[in-house]
């Protein structure tokens, strides 16, 4: 087994990994920018590397600087976590050529899967079912065409990227010409998928070690969006009967095995809710923010079984291994105001009381006296449940959620709290449009804020939040 992991990010998942490699007996490294220098993770960490100031592309977005970190240290392995590097397959090459183990998906892997239009034709001759789609669009000319061949309505995409950022849905021909007087089809490389209105996202967790062995860990519902980003993630997702589970695993692992995938990852789909058929979307290649309710009704540790994999373990496990159990879901608690357009709050939390007991999970990289950093994204914590049903899982967020306190930023907590007294929520009866519908005031457009402007409201709220 590795002696020493890098982590290469921060906050809630940087924390989750040294928490994995300190219980494998690993020292972990933690990388810090100027902004984090008395985070939680480095605090938690057994060695610590500074890797710039705190704008995050020239510390944790800085290849060299972080490669620099995982040298000096003598690290032997890098866990990307998410967002940052973790997709970056240049990046991962760059690790690989020094001598130091990739915690993830091989390079070549990271390219293909990346490049949405080349993991669809990738993936296309398995004939797992994809949603009607149109090349790289060059010009706007192209995709007035393209959209009209896909038919309406369409839902442009970029090639690369992920997190539901950048996507725009057009009704009809004129939706997309005012979106395309914002979209640079020359600067960024989109297309066109058919969008299915009326449906539910579901993503399958898969496991796949260096042997060929591909395992599925049950689906999440992750239907519940604002604009395109989660909120609220269940698993399992109350929807499918097991015949359908049984076929979105054998999907999710016939796509994996198309790409030769390894490590952990997450094939996603949306399920048409007018036929009842599933269709592919993407694969994820990293760890993803909802992991954690996949581990509390399966028991696998994914953030071990990824070091694991990594070190060239098999898994060990057969599919008739996994077994899932009660329900469980996820609310991400954000520094952000959902009564004034979901606007940034960064500052000092001044006071916070994690909430805790019989079957609570509190993920966090934050805690009383720590400063949410404008410079990065806004997530403050993560609250996990599990209940037996979920009606007992419900019951429970709800008890968390009234016991969470925190002072000195705004959160989304009361978002949450709406979410789960809403009676269709409670039956079950959610799509992904179900923010939009059921609690429209928090589907206005939010404020766009400069990186200035963040600063300045920060500093509002304490002039000296940065390098106290």
């Amino acid at each position: 087994m590795f002696k020493r992991i890098l982590i290469a990010n921060r906050g809630e998942i940087a924390v989750r990994v040294i928490r994995a490699c300190q219980e494998l007996g690993i020292e972990a490294v933690a990388i810090y920018s100027d902004a984090d220098k008395n985070a939680l993770h480095v605090q938690l960490a057994d060695l610590t590397y500074r890797v710039g100031p705190a704008d995050a592309a020239e510390s944790y977005l800085n290849k060299e600087a972080v490669l620099e970190a995982a040298i000096k240290t003598k690290s032997e392995a890098i866990h990307p976590g998410y967002g940052f590097l973790s997709e970056d397959a240049d990046f991962a090459d760059m690790v690989t050529k020094a001598g130091i183990v990739w915690i993830g998906p091989l390079a070549e892997t990271l390219r293909l899967v990346g490049d949405k239009d080349a993991a669809r034709a990738a993936i296309a001759p398995s004939g797992i079912p994809m949603s009607k789609g149109s090349a790289p669009l060059e010009n706007n000319e192209m995709a007035l065409k393209a959209a009209a061949e896909v038919g309406y309505p369409v839902i442009l995409k970029p090639v690369s990227g992920g997190g539901g950022k950048g996507m725009f849905v057009a009704y009809t021909e004129e939706d997309l010409k005012n979106i395309l007087q914002l979209v640079d089809l020359k600067k960024v490389v989109h297309y066109f998928e058919h969008y299915i209105e009326h449906s539910r996202h579901i993503e399958a967790q898969i496991l796949a070690d260096n042997y060929g062995t591909v395992l599925f860990l049950g689906e999440r519902e992750c239907s519940l969006q604002r604009r395109n980003q989660k909120l609220l993630e269940e698993s399992p997702s109350i929807a499918l009967t097991e015949e359908m589970r049984l076929e979105i695993g054998r999907l999710a692992i016939k796509a994996a095995k198309s790409v030769h995938y390894s490590n952990a990852g997450t094939v996603e789909f949306l399920l048409d809710l007018a036929n009842n058929e599933f269709y592919f979307m993407e694969i994820n290649p990293r760890i993803q923010v909802e992991h954690a309710i996949t581990e509390a009704v399966t028991g696998v540790d994914i953030v071990r079984r990824q070091i694991q994999i990594a070190d060239g373990e098999p898994l060990g496990l057969m599919q008739k291994n996994i077994k899932i159990r009660g329900h469980a879901i996820e609310c991400r608690i954000n520094a952000e105001d959902p009564d004034n357009n979901f606007l940034p709050s960064p500052g000092l939390i001044t006071f916070m009381h994690e909430p805790s007991g019989p079957r609570v999970r509190f993920d966090s990289g934050v805690t009383t006296g720590l400063t949410i950093e404008p410079w990065y994204d806004s997530l403050i914590a993560k609250v996990i449940v599990h209940g037996r049903t979920r009606g007992d899982a419900i019951k429970i967020m709800e008890r968390a959620l009234s016991e969470f306190r925190i002072e000195g930023v705004k959160t989304t907590i009361a978002l949450h709290q709406k979410i789960l007294e809403d009676s269709y929520f409670r039956t079950g009866n959610i799509d992904t449009q179900f923010i939009k519908r059921r609690i429209t005031y928090y589907e206005n457009e939010p404020k766009k804020l400069k990186l200035k402007d963040k600063l300045d409201l920060a500093a509002s709220i304490n002039a000296s939040m940065y390098y106290a």
